[in-house]
């Protein structure tokens, strides 16, 4: 991957998810966030176009892709939706990715493919609503009992967990002491269905309202035994190392949404006029604007190096954190400002500001708060 361009296959990819965001998203998806609906028919033609197995070998379904690809995607879907950008971005590095990193060979055979097509979707169950950035409170816990393990326990904010189409939840849960007296931390796999475990209806969000996000719980839920996700005791580390990618695939998710609002930016700044001429040939627009491309091309370059970084084996966990970060934080400094260059209009919801003002907030907390990412820097500097 070229530090600073696109080669012609990525360029492809880039400029296929372009128009597909234009032609198919776009006139739709307005409609569905109102209505709070999860948007299938798009879902499924994402998974006809692979976008679901971007990042896996052809082998367990794949396109035979790489992580920076599903960035790529992800930027151009949140270009004009943020809902559907979270909708593959969880399916694919929180749904799918830990099987894909940990699972064995049966559990690969089992789930990838439906996973990777985009015909089911995998959730992350590691949240819960007493824990929030302190994921090691959890509280939820599994014990063995006849080959089989009982997990009882809550999960909050869990995206894709509750739609017709969910798979299977991922959760962490606490199935013993280490020698040192601390939890030793799991990673189960349960399916959907599964008695015992209960999807709550949909929470009333602020944004990203046509993506799906439940609270989860667990009352003597059995699963067996092999459903174990890598590791005894290792939940912990390996879900810190998925939401080290992860962290990278937001960053680019959230570039996404700062491009989007410049681009409307730009269109409604030569588009609407006051005192005889267009807004943006007004200096305190113009600049407005400037400052937003200028934070949009940033967050970008960030997010190329931490996936440069990590597609070469490099540590970049210094990097995802500031990629996120800084993109994060942009975005929801973008969004304002598009919001003000739209008037009276960006309050209106049937603007595409008015829904990516009110998905930018979250960018700042899921997978990562901002004070979590600084505190991953800073340590990351040894102090």
């Amino acid at each position: 991957m070229p530090s600073f361009g696109l080669d012609d296959e990525y360029e492809a990819l880039r400029a296929s998810v372009e128009e597909f965001a234009h032609k198919v998203v776009a006139p739709q998806i307005g409609e569905l966030y109102e209505r709070q609906e999860f948007p299938y028919e798009i879902v499924r033609r994402m998974g006809e176009m692979g976008l679901f197995g971007l990042p896996f070998p052809v082998e367990h379904g794949g396109m035979g892709g790489d992580y920076f690809a599903l960035c790529l995607a992800l930027e151009e879907l949140a270009r004009v939706d943020s809902s559907v950008a979270i909708t593959l971005e969880a399916a694919v590095s929180l749904g799918a990715m830990p099987i894909y990193r940990f699972g064995t060979a049966e559990q690969k055979r089992r789930w990838l493919p439906q996973l990777t097509s985009g015909e089911k979707l995998g959730a992350f169950g590691l949240t819960e609503p007493g824990g929030g950035s302190d994921a090691g409170a959890t509280q939820t816990r599994a014990v063995l009992d006849g080959g089989e393990w009982i997990i009882n326990g809550t999960k909050a904010f869990i995206t894709n967990s509750g739609t017709d189409i969910t798979a299977l939840v991922t959760v962490t849960a606490v199935t013993g002491e280490t020698e040192d007296g601390r939890k030793e931390i799991s990673s189960i796999i349960v399916p959907s269905g599964t008695p015992g475990f209960t999807v709550s209806k949909k929470y009333s969000k602020v944004g990203w309202n046509a993506s799906d996000t439940r609270e989860l719980s667990f009352v003597d839920c059995r699963v067996p035994e092999e459903n174990l996700l890598g590791e005894r005791g290792r939940g912990y580390a390996q879900f810190l190392q998925i939401l080290d990618e992860g962290r990278i695939a937001i960053s680019a998710l959230a570039v996404g949404l700062s491009q989007g609002c410049v681009d409307e930016s730009v269109k409604y700044a030569r588009e609407r006029h006051a005192f005889g001429r267009p807004i943006g040939a007004n200096q305190s627009i113009a600049f407005k604007i400037a400052d937003m491309e200028m934070r949009a091309h940033t967050g970008r370059l960030a997010y190329y190096d931490a996936a440069a970084r990590m597609l070469a084996g490099k540590p970049f966990k210094r990097q995802a954190a500031i990629a996120k970060l800084y993109s994060s934080e942009s975005a929801v400094t973008n969004a304002r400002e598009a919001t003000q260059v739209h008037g009276g209009y960006g309050f209106m919801n049937e603007f595409p500001v008015a829904r990516m003002w009110r998905d930018s907030k979250i960018l700042e907390i899921g997978e990562g708060t901002s004070e979590v990412q600084r505190i991953l820097i800073a340590r990351d500097l040894g102090i």
